[in-house]
């Protein structure tokens, strides 16, 4: 298998592989999440989480490279 010559590199981490940790209310404005379009409150909370985000990719790429190969590349 050729790898490919761009390899995507993720800003945040995947959403489906596990439930979100979000409240049921909105944490930003206080309603609830189901209620109303939170677009702006998205905005808002990406924007704060960008770091937290960052920092939680840099342990899963550090983890990866430390991780031993099973099989010889």
């Amino acid at each position: 298998m050729v790898p490919s010559p761009n390899p995507t590199v993720r800003t945040r981490p995947t959403m489906a592989s596990h439930r979100l940790d979000l409240p049921s209310r909105c944490d930003i404005c206080g309603e609830a999440r189901s209620t109303r379009k939170h677009q702006a409150c998205s905005r808002i909370r990406q924007r704060r989480k960008a770091a937290e985000w960052a920092e939680l990719m840099a342990e899963r790429a550090e983890a990866k490279k430390n991780k031993p190969r099973r099989f010889k590349r």
